[in-house]
């Protein structure tokens, strides 16, 4: 059966109109629409340089449930390609302080010098508002339906996504999807150009390694396998026209890939990354590979010229200074220690020796949390 981009979009508008009975359906009934081979009659080269930032940009914000004031319009905003910052989260105690850090920060660099960033919002995917909503601006977003997730509690991202760029009005041209484990270091630009987007490239996510099993969503009349950047969906910064046409295919992959065993096996946690690399190829997007975009401590030691740290893995050390990655260090910080509480206000800063990125890291966390109103509560 043939299905035209066009027809999985409008199924995706339909599914924005209906009750929830309906919507659990159509989203059930979406997987069976994926017929990738055509998807797209032919898709971008990979283009794998490692530009200088550029300094180009465009307009602004109005943000979702903020007050107008918010919007802000530089005299120079005129000749930027600004970009809206969007990150998905759930509304537990421990992706919710990790959001407050990161807005933190948005607001310090978004008008910092080279900066390109726009507006941002919170896709916040518990289906209902939390006390954070007057300080971060945030979109509700519903969730997949119960049991859809299958305990891969991630898979409401794509979905999340879709929602959000059918409902609201995104003033940006460009979009950066973010994670709420993210710390911004510096202004941004849109690191995005030539219809490409720009993306970190990940080690671990190895197209031609997994070739037999991408190939279920990923036809050879598609292109080679090296169409599919290494990327997940963050960092990533994209046209919102490009997302728009990306994100259902990424929400439909995903929902396939995990309910494929042999798949599901193979990708484990970073599936939905998987998913996403493969529904930019599939709508002919390629991407920059930035490989200065972030770092990841305690493996990225500096900070140098880059962008933003991800503290995806936890970091820990002996009173000399040691990395005891694997055992619990004497010093530590790992954001899991936080799952249910937020972490204290001056968090002991490491010992000599620890490397400049984790000193950073948690000298950022205490900033933020020295400031940030009503913390821990």
């Amino acid at each position: 059966m043939d299905y035209s981009k066009e027809r999985i979009r409008e199924k995706t508008r339909q599914k924005m109109g209906c009750g929830h009975l309906f919507y659990s359906t159509l989203v059930t009934f979406s997987v069976a629409l994926i017929t990738y081979n055509i998807i797209i009659s032919a898709n971008a080269p990979l283009k794998q340089d490692f530009p200088n930032p550029s300094s180009s940009s465009i307009s602004v914000d109005p943000v979702i449930e903020m007050p107008l004031e918010r919007s802000r319009r530089h005299g120079a905003a005129a000749n930027k390609r600004l970009f809206h910052t969007a990150m998905t989260a759930s509304d537990s105690v421990y992706n919710t302080w990790q959001c407050r850090v990161m807005y933190y920060w948005f607001k310090k660099f978004q008008n910092g010098p080279n900066s390109e960033m726009g507006g941002f919002t919170r896709i916040l995917h518990s289906g209902k508002p939390d006390k954070y909503m007057d300080e971060i601006p945030t979109f509700i977003a519903q969730p997949l339906p119960a049991g859809m997730d299958q305990g891969y509690i991630v898979l409401n991202r794509p979905w999340a996504f879709v929602q959000w760029l059918e409902k609201a009005d995104i003033k940006e041209e460009y979009i950066l999807m973010a994670e709420p484990d993210h710390i911004i270091v510096k202004p941004i630009p849109n690191l995005s150009k030539d219809g490409l987007g720009a993306a970190f490239p990940f080690f671990y996510i190895e197209p031609k390694k997994y070739e037999s099993v991408l190939r279920k969503y990923f036809p050879k009349d598609m292109g080679p396998i090296t169409n599919i950047d290494p990327i997940g969906n963050s960092p990533v910064v994209v046209g919102r026209d490009s997302l728009k046409k990306i994100a259902p295919v990424w929400m439909n992959v995903s929902l396939a890939m995990k309910k494929d065993p042999e798949t599901d096996k193979a990708f484990g946690w970073v599936l939905e990354m998987y998913a996403y690399a493969v529904a930019s190829a599939l709508n002919g997007v390629g991407n920059i590979l930035y490989k200065d975009f972030m770092i990841q401590p305690p493996w990225d030691t500096e900070v140098s010229n880059k962008f933003i740290i991800h503290y995806t893995y936890g970091c820990d050390y002996d009173m000399k200074g040691h990395l005891t990655y694997g055992k619990i260090g004497e010093w530590r910080f790992d954001k899991r220690s936080y799952d249910s509480v937020p972490p204290p206000r001056n968090l002991p800063l490491p010992p000599p020796g620890v490397p400049e990125s984790v000193v950073t890291l948690v000298k950022m966390v205490n900033e933020a949390t020295a400031n940030i109103p009503n913390w821990g509560s």
